[in-house]
């Protein structure tokens, strides 16, 4: 069974092959999957990062470019694995809102 994913063969109009600036979000997110996959970490597989991120709804894999795909992916396997909970993870949003208001 082909999942929403799954568009191999599909049509889906041209691929962006233009390179361009990454923003500043989007390199955290890489270095964090760095990071977390690292040989002395070993949190997370770039398997799982693949799974994770065909695991996501087809709302969220339709709306979420890229580095959003991956890190939902990220925060979803270390929540899995009980690296992170959801209580510190919105305690922290809450911290990084707090100080963005602040910083205005």
């Amino acid at each position: 069974m082909r999942r929403h994913h799954d568009m191999g063969g599909l049509p889906a109009g041209p691929v962006e092959q233009a390179e361009h600036d990454y923003a500043p979000w989007e390199k955290r997110v890489a270095a964090i999957m760095r990071l977390v996959s690292d040989d002395k970490r070993r949190l997370m597989t770039v398997d799982e990062l693949r799974r994770g991120i065909e695991e996501l709804g087809p709302g969220a894999y339709d709306d979420y470019n890229y580095y959003e795909r991956w890190i939902s992916s990220i925060t979803n396997v270390l929540i899995e694995k009980g690296i992170l909970n959801v209580d510190e993870l919105g305690r922290r949003m809450e911290d990084v809102r707090t100080r963005r208001s602040q910083a205005k």
